[in-house]
């Protein structure tokens, strides 16, 4: 099979150096095609040229060019028979006509709760939408979408080392108020342990509003980290500890993936059921901390201390076990082409 991996205007190179969330989706569904066999093709101008070898490359985009045009011809010559892309694109009238001309099938992955699609952006057969949770499903029922998990994870994360049993807590993610990082150092500080904040600090306001609570003693802000330092850190920690303010919706969840392929069980606040933390855990990765609604914060980290006590009892070698083989780059691009991993 010929698959091609569109890149995207972004602020961050594909894939990127640390933070981003599509950009390493991208990168972990070119790097699953080419282990599965397949001939892999990145295009446009943002990918990385430090990148593994055996990877075509064709520095276009298709909302660029036009049918007779030299980009279009040489587009046209890799003979693709899939595109994957960013989940804006089929619904750009520019990309969809130079997709059109081409005749090979298309599909994304949804990671924007918010995003708007055009009518008749998906057909479930040419050209296909995929979301994470129950909730995104839900969202975006009126684009068929299919469920999957997706897989996500930078240069240098492909193969995490093996897994042993770590000591203290780590969180991942950026620093804001939809992340909610403070509800994890609240039920750290319950349980008496140390937590490890992992990510960058993108909204100065909530930082500020919750500086007591980062930068208590028992809190290390690591800040952000890549590759094979940031699988270090979290095959170091105990338990990985998920959180998200109340009415966000978590769309691509890449830090469930992340952590269980290094081998680290997670503890998961979810304010409702049908979000990306039930479907991403099982009783051998993880425990969820369902809270009722209207449940105040102080009362969900009570619960998500109790998840935590219960999530470190889990054997990291099982739960990398499982982690590698659900969250596996290959078998997330077998589903993305045929709908199915066989």
């Amino acid at each position: 099979m010929r698959v091609g991996v569109c890149d995207f205007p972004s602020a961050y190179r594909f894939p990127p150096d640390g933070y981003g969330g599509i950009e390493r989706w991208l990168w972990a569904v070119a790097h699953g095609a080419q282990r599965d066999g397949h001939e892999v093709h990145l295009l446009g101008p943002s990918w990385r040229p430090d990148l593994p070898a055996g990877f075509g490359r064709l520095p276009v985009r298709l909302e660029d060019l036009r049918p007779g045009d030299d980009g279009f011809r040489q587009l046209a010559q890799l003979d693709l028979d899939v595109l994957i892309v960013g989940h804006e694109y089929p619904s750009l009238p520019a990309w969809r006509s130079t997709w059109s001309a081409l005749g090979c099938r298309v599909a994304t992955f949804q990671h924007d709760p918010n995003f708007r699609h055009a009518s008749g952006a998906f057909d479930d057969h040419q050209a296909r939408l995929f979301c994470y949770s129950p909730e995104m499903v839900r969202r975006y029922g009126e684009q068929r979408p299919a469920q999957t998990l997706s897989v996500q994870f930078g240069l240098g994360e492909e193969a995490p080392p093996p897994a042993s049993r770590g000591q203290d807590l780590v969180w991942l993610g950026r620093i804001d108020e939809q992340k909610a990082p403070h509800i994890a150092v609240e039920a750290a500080r319950l349980l008496g342990r140390r937590i490890q904040l992992i990510g960058p600090v993108l909204d100065e306001n909530y930082a500020r509003q919750h500086q007591a609570a980062l930068h208590a003693p028992h809190v290390e802000l690591v800040g952000e980290v890549a590759g094979p330092d940031k699988l270090e850190l979290l095959r170091r920690g105990q338990v990985m500890v998920y959180t998200c303010a109340r009415d966000y919706v978590e769309a691509g969840a890449a830090v469930f993936g992340e952590s269980l392929r290094s081998g680290t069980p997670v503890a998961a606040l979810a304010w409702r059921p049908g979000t990306c933390a039930e479907v991403a855990l099982c009783r051998t990765t993880g425990m969820v901390a369902e809270v009722p609604a209207g449940t105040a914060a102080d009362a969900a980290a009570q619960h998500l201390a109790a998840a935590i006590a219960k999530a470190e009892q889990l054997d990291a070698e099982a739960v990398q076990l499982v982690g590698l083989t659900r969250f596996d780059a290959a078998r997330h691009f077998r589903v993305l082409a045929h709908g199915h991993d066989g």
